[in-house]
């Protein structure tokens, strides 16, 4: 399994950003794909979380209203789509797999994904 994300850069406070995560080599339809973000002296954050099957989708209570999370299942792709975005966003933001599930109840923590990206830096300044 590999995970690329992209998309990720400069941009204002106030302004938009969408990053995208490309995932291969995914055997089965049941899986869930998550965003995470880690900022300078921070610990890893949960954002956003898409169960690929029913489009089940969580967020963490910083980010909602503001982050939509998607996927396109022809593509295999998650997208992250951050509007409103405020200098507190500014971190390295990564996706991760979680496979073998087909309902979610909740933002799944960290340490239960798979398969991890290589994440994108987002850095919200003027």
């Amino acid at each position: 399994v590999q995970l690329v994300e992209s998309g990720g850069g400069l941009v204002q406070p106030g302004g938009s950003l969408r990053l995208s995560c490309a995932a291969s080599g995914l055997t089965s339809e049941d899986y869930a794909i998550g965003w995470f973000r880690q900022a300078q002296g921070k610990q890893r954050e949960g954002v956003a979380c898409v169960l690929r099957s029913y489009g089940t989708t969580f967020y963490a209570d910083s980010v909602k209203g503001r982050f939509t999370i998607s996927s396109d299942k022809s593509k295999n792709t998650a997208y992250l789509q951050m509007n409103a975005v405020k200098p507190d966003d500014t971190a390295i933001y990564s996706c991760a797999s979680l496979s073998g599930v087909s309902a979610l109840l909740r933002l799944p923590s960290p340490n239960e994904y798979d398969r991890w990206g290589q994440g994108t830096q987002v850095t919200v300044s003027t």
